[in-house]
């Protein structure tokens, strides 16, 4: 496989810029240099005050806790290191740092602060690539997968888990999790986030973040803001109409702080209408403090600084992961700005009472961290429904799946899944429990290593077909693989395409996969093709194969969730998050990601809003997912009571298996006026057994009828008739009713309650 690097990894972005400033000092005396002396590590305080009082609520607390501060111990809380030694810019990371982690902000110990430890990542406790040894971690399936699951219970259930390991693992800041939409299919990130619709990826990350902060550490949601592209991903201008955004990316991360109430948010590297994210007031202070009311503390991503006091007065309370900026912007210029008065002290003490405020939220004082036993075992039984739970049946002719006990000569072919299963790269790799099951693939460092999960699909399907022949070929001769396949009742093709951090990929598998797919498919129509991508990904081959699976990045136990599916031991039920177009000529911009301004000119038309827009039919809708059973949708009603808009309706498994639906409900004004003919207003998922029927009930957030409307800085509901849709995709429409809407504004600060 070749991988194209299109970006400039971040590492290496720092390492260029530090040719151009002067180097860092000496290792021992680079923290001090940074102009903020690292403190104690914490220990018993020296001082108590109300601030320890479990019983005041988090903001009087810390009101209580700045008041008894020093200057020098809250600038202490705003500025923070890299955790892990960087040779390339003469640095070494503080001696308290969790050896190999992402940051770290020191403690105080005179007043009992606890230090921060800060760890990526969105899909379990990373290590980065730097680190002499490497924690094995369980990393669950790509947030994009979880995102396919469409259920709360395992978005939740993942977010517990991986917050757990992050507390035992000594850490109480997890910097997850990712709510960029997915605007590009080509990013190479897609699969650190919740897909194309805000509804969804608001509501599935919400529930992560739940999961992480039970544990009581903070979870940090990012990039803020419309960061949807690697190419240029430090400088690249991101131009999006506001009242687009404000329906579209905005709202997703909106419904997540609404939700979940996450303790931090992570500034993004690009610029936002010129304006780097990380001092854009607009972004910072406008939307998120003054219409959201984010009570948490906004940090930069590594290196997304580059000022002192314009990133302070927009609204940056915690400059991260010194040393990868041009200077330490929050360390001696600070210091220098306090003291001209540039930056008033009072802004100080906002951003130290908004760090603190988010620590005791959370329980970080109360329950301080340590390292302690990770139950594994239950972990993997974690991530493992959550890999059959986001999986995706998107086409299964003539019921060649589930895989029938007459099936007595197996081929399985390519994807390395004789030894494992594939993972995403960048800063939110897990390494897992037994490394590297393909050690050496390109690239070995910065975005890779490519990494594989050794959890062996190959193996899994020999015991889950005790009696059949079970072959493997690593697919790199399509030749002799259709002769395998020609000789075998059924095939396998395992088809990867590898993504990660600084950089974009093609829509399309690696090398030269799409042949092999189609010379296998041509000899033998039992194909099935499991596909793990870091996003669509075109489908050349889709008519020499008779059934696919897609299962995204599935985890560190991914081989047996992908046996158990395929097997029929878990029945298929994810439904896809993202619409897969056919090519690339069917996107908003065909032309690849390119630098400086990325002008959105679909405004919020985004994913299948854009193909219902236009008239595309895509490969695979938004939406779309099969079962190995079958579920009618019926009985649909719906009201406008107050202004409130319910529907109900009865979802029943038709089918002689036991399976779940995901009924989804959209919306649309039927004098129209909105970005696209309809949006994703709500879902829910049911489980059923057969012949079982379960009565629904969900309510529409107002928001998702309205537009933005920025000349008088508030939503708008026009009055009128309006389709509600019962549907199994955004092109399955299964059942309509119209209803009756009054007009209504809501106020820039209305929430959900």
């Amino acid at each position: 496989m070749t991988f194209r690097v299109a970006a400039m990894p971040l590492l290496l972005v720092a390492a260029a810029a530090s040719a151009q400033v002067a180097a860092p000092p000496p290792p021992s005396q680079t923290p001090p240099d940074a102009g903020m002396p690292l403190l104690p590590a914490w220990t018993k305080p020296a001082l108590r005050g109300a601030w320890n009082d479990i019983r005041l609520s988090p903001d009087t607390r810390a009101t209580a806790l700045v008041a008894a501060m020093t200057r020098d111990e809250k600038q202490t809380l705003v500025f923070g290191y890299f955790g892990t030694d960087f040779p390339r810019l003469q640095y070494h990371a503080p001696a308290d740092a969790r050896v190999g982690s992402a940051g770290y902000v020191p403690a105080i110990a005179r007043l009992g602060i606890p230090a921060q430890h800060e760890t990526d990542a969105g899909i379990g406790v990373a290590t980065q690539g730097g680190a002499p040894v490497k924690r094995e971690r369980t990393a669950l399936p790509s947030n994009l997968a979880t995102a396919a699951s469409w259920d709360i219970a395992i978005a939740r259930a993942g977010g517990t888990m991986i917050g757990d390991e992050a507390r035992r693992s000594g850490f109480n800041v997890m910097l997850a999790g990712g709510v960029d939409l997915l605007r590009e299919p080509r990013n190479g990130r897609n699969f650190e986030y919740g897909g194309e619709d805000p509804l969804l990826a608001g509501t599935m990350v919400a529930e992560q973040v739940i999961g992480i902060q039970s544990n009581h550490i903070v979870s940090t949601i990012k990039h803020y803001a419309i960061n949807d592209q690697e190419t240029d991903r430090n400088a690249g201008n991101s131009v999006l109409d506001h009242s687009a955004a404000r329906v579209s990316d905005l709202l997703a991360f909106q419904l997540v702080i609404e939700r979940a109430d996450p303790g931090s948010i992570m500034c993004s590297y690009n610029r936002v209408d010129s304006v780097y994210a990380c001092e854009n007031s607009w972004l910072l202070t406008d939307v998120l403090r003054n219409d959201w009311g984010f009570k948490g503390y906004v940090m930069s991503d590594w290196g997304a600084t580059h000022s002192t006091v314009a990133a302070a007065k927009a609204g940056l309370d915690q400059d991260s992961g010194f040393p990868f900026d041009k200077e330490p912007y929050f360390g001696r210029p600070l210091r220098d700005a306090l003291d001209q008065g540039t930056i008033p002290s009072a802004r100080l003490d906002l951003m130290a009472h908004r760090i603190l405020r988010a620590l005791f939220a959370q329980g970080v004082f109360e329950r301080p961290v340590s390292e302690q036993p990770i139950d594994y075992a239950a972990h993997a039984a974690v991530t493992r429904a959550g890999a059959e739970a986001g999986a995706v049946l998107l086409k299964n002719e003539h019921g060649l799946l589930p895989l029938a006990a007459s099936a007595k000569r197996i081929a399985v072919i390519g994807g390395h899944a004789d030894k494992g299963v594939l993972a995403g790269g960048g800063s939110s790799l897990v390494y897992p429990v037994g490394g590297n099951a393909v050690p050496g693939l390109q690239p070995t460092i910065w975005p890779g290593p490519i990494m594989y999960y050794p959890s062996s699909p190959l193996d899994e399907i020999k015991r889950q077909a005790p009696g059949a022949t079970v072959r493997y070929a690593d697919g790199s001769d399509p030749a002799a693989a259709a002769a395998i396949a020609r000789d075998s009742d059924v095939v396998i093709v395992f088809a990867t395409q590898w993504a990660g951090e600084s950089f974009d990929v093609a829509m399309a598998l690696d090398g030269n996969q799409d042949a092999l797919i189609g010379a296998v498919g041509a000899a033998n129509p039992n194909t099935v093709v499991v596909l793990e991508t870091g996003g669509p990904v075109a489908m050349p081959w889709i008519d020499q194969a008779g059934a696919v699976l897609e299962a995204w990045y599935p985890g560190t136990a991914g081989g047996k969730a992908i046996a158990n599916l395929l097997f029929g031991k878990a029945d298929p039920s994810g439904r896809l998050p993202v619409t897969f177009a056919r090519s690339v000529d069917q996107l908003p911009d065909p032309a690849q990601p390119h630098s400086g301004d990325v002008v959105y000119k679909e405004g919020a038309t985004v994913g299948y809003k854009w193909f219902d827009a236009k008239g595309i039919a895509p490969l695979f809708p938004f939406g779309h997912g099969l079962s190995y059973t079958r579920f009618v949708s019926d009985s649909l009603r719906a009201t406008a009571a107050g202004g409130v808009l319910t529907a109900t309706f009865s979802v029943r498994n038709a089918g002689a298996r036991a399976g779940a639906s995901v009924p989804q409900l959209y919306v649309a004004p039927v004098a129209g006026g909105w970005e696209a003919p309809k949006r994703l207003a709500a879902f829910t998922k049911v489980a059923l057994a057969p012949g079982a029927r379960k009565a629904v009930t969900l309510t529409v957030d107002p928001r998702l009828l309205a537009t933005w409307d920025e000349a008088h800085h508030r939503w708008h509901i026009a009055g009128g008739t309006y389709k509600v849709m019962l549907a199994d995709s955004a092109r399955d429409i299964r059942q309509t009713v119209t209803v009756t809407l009054p007009e209504r504004t809501l106020p820039a600060t209305w929430r959900a309650r």
